[in-house]
């Protein structure tokens, strides 16, 4: 199933960015962002795609993000994201939320601190993984509390005694824990398949390393 809107800030290093308005579509199904340049984006877009208006390239008056509000429902996109900061657009203004909430358009407020390359890259890994793995909705606490888990499971390669050995426990622990992640799926679900795309949603939600990171690594 789809990433959602009202998913995007429970994604790892996105819990800066908060719902303003239009809760009530905020399961709309997010098919990937994109990044509004021009005045219009009308032409650029082909519908469920969470748009995001930064102010850097073209002055945004309050008018013209009503005008985006207009034209994202008319294009039928997931929802508006507009970054706010002092440089560029200062604030949300309150008449923008109400008429996100008339609209039932979700609309989100995000700090220009919030690098716009992890924001997309984290988006855009979280829709793969929903796309790969099928699940209703997105998990992230489930995820989050295993991390340590499938860590050790990638560092000894699936060897349940080694990974025992490496968290300091006894095997069945690893086993058991192994069991209660896939445990709340249906019993017709191959276990393994499922545990295998909580795996492969750990290596593409984990954030990439830093710049800093790679130097001190070399």
């Amino acid at each position: 199933m789809a990433l959602r809107c009202n998913d995007i800030p429970e994604l790892p290093g996105l819990d800066a960015i908060r719902l303003r308005g239009g809760s009530a579509a905020a399961t709309n199904p997010v098919r990937w962002p994109y990044l509004a340049e021009n005045r219009s984006f009308k032409d650029w877009v082909k519908g469920g795609e969470l748009v995001f208006v930064t102010g850097i390239s073209r002055h945004r008056s309050p008018q013209n993000l009503a005008e985006c509000l207009y034209e994202g429902k008319q294009c039928n996109v997931a929802g508006l994201v507009v970054l706010t900061g002092d440089a560029y657009i200062g604030q949300l203004p309150k008449t923008l939320c109400a008429l996100a909430d008339d609209l039932a358009l979700p609309l989100f407020e995000q700090p220009y601190s919030l690098p716009m390359v992890e924001v997309t890259e984290v988006i855009g890994r979280a829709i793969v993984m929903s796309e790969h793995t099928g699940t209703e909705s997105f998990d992230a606490d489930n995820l989050a509390s295993s991390t340590d888990l499938i860590e050790a499971w990638i560092q000894c390669l699936g060897n349940q005694s080694a990974m025992a050995k490496l968290l300091g426990c006894h095997r069945n622990t690893i086993r058991n824990r192994i069991n209660q992640l896939t445990d709340s799926l249906s019993r017709e679900t191959d276990k393994a398949d499922v545990f295998k795309s909580r795996l492969l949603a750990h290596l593409l939600l984990k954030p990439a390393p830093s710049a800093q990171q790679n130097q001190e690594t070399k």
